[in-house]
């Protein structure tokens, strides 16, 4: 494909487990760790379940989760409360620097498919979960391996992270492009589609690589045939219940999607 885009503008995307990050990794390490300081387990899929959100709306989430409320009140005698969610808040940051950095490389064909939008037209903005000052780190790691959108926006950038379209807004601003049903928001989370959504922008939700498959890509290579379009299938089901407009398996193959995208605008189509 070699077509110009004309009505469509822009892609907002998503970091972590859409462009860089494969399986979204970093947060579950880093949230995992900071309840173990604190002599409470929380699992893999409870943390999943909220990924997209900005951190401390996740910690939040985590806390209001009945099953970890009860572990939490069983070690310390009384259920987590909002000076728990800002003490955790505050380990969190930390910890989680730690592993972003070495999470930050582009995952295969971010960084080719950016070009093509590019070359056809397209501006490049993107949102996160991510606060300021870690994607400072995030940002730096992913430009040094050749990914740099044209802005991003953080959750302390807005009034309100995700699912709230604020972070989108600023993105649309900066990039000078209105109305928003020329944008495409391109997220791996149900989060990432509600935030899209709520934007009145197309979205196309990523299966593959992002949260809801859950897997880095070593260990994603390693399942059998079978039990990779299991879990691939799975998650392009709940991004597709989430309200995904398309579902893909990586930002790589997203080009058809927003090429149908530029079909439906041309012929007068809304999100």
């Amino acid at each position: 494909m070699d077509r110009h885009f004309n009505f469509l503008r822009g892609v907002i995307l998503d970091w972590a487990g859409t462009t860089v990050d494969y399986g979204c990794c970093a947060p579950v390490a880093a949230f995992m760790e900071v309840f173990r300081q604190h002599a409470v387990y929380v699992s893999v899929p409870e943390i999943r379940l909220y990924m997209g959100l900005a951190k401390k709306d996740h910690i939040r989430a985590l806390c209001r989760h009945e099953a970890i409320s009860r572990r939490w009140w069983k070690v310390h005698g009384s259920p987590p409360t909002e000076a728990t969610v800002e003490a955790l808040y505050a380990s969190f940051e930390p910890q989680l620097a730690k592993f972003v950095a070495r999470h930050a490389v582009p995952i295969d064909g971010v960084v080719r498919v950016v070009a093509e939008m590019r070359v056809r037209g397209l501006k490049i903005g993107a949102t996160t979960g991510f606060s300021r000052d870690i994607m400072q780190i995030v940002a730096a790691e992913a430009a040094r391996h050749g990914y740099a959108p044209d802005t991003w926006v953080a959750p302390e950038d807005v009034a309100d992270g995700r699912p709230a379209p604020h972070m989108i807004f600023l993105n649309a601003q900066r990039l000078g492009i209105m109305p928003y049903s020329t944008l495409v928001k391109i997220g791996d989370t149900p989060a990432d589609i509600a935030e899209g959504r709520a934007a009145g922008t197309w979205t196309i939700g990523v299966a593959g690589t992002g949260n809801e498959t859950g897997l880095s890509e070593e260990n994603f290579a390693a399942l059998a045939v079978d039990e990779r379009v299991i879990r691939v299938r799975k998650a392009r089901a709940r991004l597709k219940g989430a309200a995904a407009h398309y579902v893909v398996d990586a930002l790589a193959d997203c080009l058809p999607a927003l090429y149908d995208i530029e079909c439906r605008l041309a012929a007068g189509g809304e999100p």
